[in-house]
């Protein structure tokens, strides 16, 4: 039997929100796609957001879950269901099953796009994340350490 082993994945977290940690793979600035592998813990719910560019994901281990803003489920998507979404208003929260699951996320903004739209628990924006903020953290993370 083959498993997918995450333990060598460099993890990070994103500031200090809870129940989710992201590793981006590649960020290519120049034809605008960010490839990242985002580990929603199991159980819960990360911050309410809106995608706002159009996303491609792979469920590559465990449940992907995704819930309206009241919490209540609104889909399931189990390892090896592949997605294509485009960019929507609608908030949404999303999180593990009943164990951790890791999804890539490939994500194609239009010029002028931002990815997403970090929410509170009322709707109102408390952050914005885009392609030129991603690419930045991608070539830190590969920058050599500088002794």
């Amino acid at each position: 039997m083959h498993t997918f082993d995450e333990r060598s994945i460099p993890w990070q977290p994103f500031g200090d929100l809870p129940h989710f940690v992201f590793a981006i793979q590649h960020v290519d600035r120049a034809h605008r796609t960010a490839d990242v592998l985002f580990k929603f813990a199991a159980g819960q719910q990360i911050v309410l957001h809106r995608h706002k560019a159009l996303n491609h994901t792979f469920v590559v281990q465990g449940e992907h879950r995704l819930y309206e803003p009241d919490g209540r489920l609104r889909e399931v998507r189990p390892a090896g269901t592949y997605t294509v979404t485009p960019a929507s208003e609608t908030p949404h929260r999303e999180g593990g099953g009943a164990t951790d699951a890791v999804v890539l996320f490939s994500m194609r903004p239009a010029p002028g796009e931002i990815l997403y739209e970090l929410l509170d628990d009322d709707g109102r924006v408390i952050a914005e994340l885009t392609l030129e903020t991603l690419a930045d953290l991608f070539d830190a993370a590969r920058a050599p350490a500088v002794a």
